[in-house]
């Protein structure tokens, strides 16, 4: 069927060539790694707060429109390398479906959309301090592109630095303090996907996909994915235990994520090449656990307490 599909994409309009082409560049469907920023607003129990329901959905767009200017940015800085790269150089900048000064625009036009929300959820909340999570987010991204993401261990530090980040601007944007168990689940989990990343892309294009790849190899990433996967399991326990006094239906949540682990990580020892928000994309059961994951915390924070 994807043959014959593919028999009528010269039908396709200009017009819905670049529109495909401007989404694939800006990666909306990867956007999904940003609902960390809501985190903070559901385990304080404010989802039912109309103004803190608002100012977290703003954050999280405000958050998707930055994150989509780095993709944009990274896409530019590499062009170059893709258009020698088996399937990056079908990458809308590295194939020319995107233009260079075009894409320069484009990349102008999101970071600025981005800096405006970001400075109404900070008028509106009253929360300017939150302003240095997502600076601090801009930086770290741009110091990866430029450079970092060929450092061992740095390149990884940093995407998890990624994720800790978004999940601390929720909450500065809406006042909540991050817990501890929170932060170190969040930051277990993201060096886990990261490190799962890395090795995904050694076992699939061998270690020339990325500079940084020649330093790791498997026998160091399978161990510490999983000392990290075990981590997360951990501090996640530990967090939905804290939780009794409010909720004693967390506890049995764990479980759940046990499964969820488990089956992320069956999905990765296969074909994968390990990016989450792909790994989420293509599987429906992956994604019918983490809907069941989130109905079972609806309700042990909103309807057992």
């Amino acid at each position: 069927m994807g043959h014959i599909m593919g028999q009528f994409d010269h039908l396709k309009s200009p017009r819905q060539s670049v529109v495909s082409a401007w989404i694939t560049l800006i990666r909306p469907f990867h956007w999904s790694k940003n609902i960390l920023v809501i985190f903070p607003l559901f385990f304080s129990l404010q989802l039912f707060n109309v103004q803190s329901d608002g100012i977290a959905i703003l954050g999280f767009f405000t958050f998707s429109f930055i994150t989509s200017s780095v993709y944009v940015f990274n896409d530019l800085k590499d062009a170059e390398k893709d258009r020698k790269h088996g399937t990056k150089k079908n990458r809308p900048i590295a194939s020319g479906a995107i233009s260079r000064g075009n894409a320069v625009i484009g990349l102008i036009v999101i970071l600025l959309v981005g800096i405006i929300c970001a400075l109404v959820v900070s008028f509106i909340s009253g929360e300017w301090f939150s302003l240095i999570f997502l600076g601090l987010y801009l930086a770290l991204n741009i110091a990866y592109s430029l450079g970092l993401k060929n450092i061992p261990i740095v390149d990884v530090t940093i995407i998890a630095a990624g994720f800790v980040l978004r999940v601390f601007y929720g909450g500065a944007i809406i006042d909540v303090a991050i817990s501890d168990w929170l932060f170190l689940t969040i930051a277990a989990a993201s060096f886990f996907l990261g490190f799962g990343k890395r090795r995904n892309e050694i076992k699939s294009s061998g270690s020339q996909a990325r500079v940084v790849l020649s330093h790791y190899d498997l026998k160091f990433l399978t161990p510490i994915l999983y000392v990290f996967l075990g981590l997360t399991v951990t501090f996640y326990s530990l967090w939905a235990v804290s939780y009794s006094n409010t909720s004693g239906f967390m506890k049995y949540t764990i479980a759940l994520v046990m499964v969820i682990t488990a089956e992320y990580s069956r999905i990765i020892e296969g074909d994968s090449d390990g990016d989450p928000a792909e790994v989420l994309r293509h599987s429906k059961k992956l994604m019918l656990l983490v809907l069941l994951f989130i109905i079972l915390m609806v309700f042990a924070l909103y309807v057992m307490p």
